[in-house]
């Protein structure tokens, strides 16, 4: 039996339609999702990465850094008193830099970062690695519906001179936005003492 010429170009033109549809639209579609994955993500680093962190709220300014010993604690405060650290709370901070992604990325400009709320930010995170790399994580106010925080990385800036404002998660400002006491390594309160807030900073 012979097939049609025209029913032949038919059968062809759709056959060519749906792998089209499959390259284009679905394969394409999961491509991006891939690719959108990687973009949301604020770090690449690994928890084991990194080496110390310096918190400055607008109340204190917090050294933390890595035990050497490599025993309990894991984490050690270095400022503003050289004590051991919670190591709890530490590890919720690290957790989020290293696993925390962006919700969304909106352009703007340098003037307009006052709108953000990050031209005096609420709280910035220095991250130093062990291979010597530095990032930094700026967090600055809540959105409309307090649901996530506007932050700028160190990788905001773009080659046209816009910036880059991150979405992220509200929990980014609970993890800095605590006691200063917190952060030590929880021992009996009747015997322990405030921390000072007004220490000049170590010299780098």
């Amino acid at each position: 039996m012979t097939i049609p010429k025209t029913t032949l170009i038919l059968i062809l033109l759709a056959l060519g339609l749906g792998a089209f549809v499959y390259f284009h639209e679905i394969r394409g579609a999961t491509q991006q999702e891939e690719v959108k994955e990687k973009q949301q993500k604020i770090f690449t680093f690994a928890e084991d990465d990194v080496q110390s962190l310096t918190v400055k709220t607008k109340a204190y300014t917090l050294m933390l850094e890595r035990n050497s010993q490599g025993s309990n604690p894991k984490w050690l405060l270095k400022y503003p008193v050289s004590e051991s650290a919670n190591d709890a709370i530490v590890s919720y901070l690290t957790d989020l830099l290293v696993k925390g992604k962006s919700d969304r990325t909106v352009s703007t400009t340098a003037n307009q970062l006052t709108e953000f709320g990050l031209a005096q930010p609420n709280a910035t995170i220095d991250i130093k690695l062990k291979n010597q790399q530095t990032h930094q994580l700026i967090l600055g106010n809540s959105d409309f519906n307090n649901r996530f925080v506007y932050a700028q990385t160190d990788s905001s800036t773009q080659p046209n001179g816009n910036i880059n404002v991150l979405l992220v998660s509200t929990d980014f400002a609970n993890a800095v936005n605590r006691e200063l006491s917190e952060w030590r390594q929880t021992v009996d309160n009747s015997k322990s003492t405030p921390l000072p807030t007004n220490l000049p900073l170590p010299t780098p």
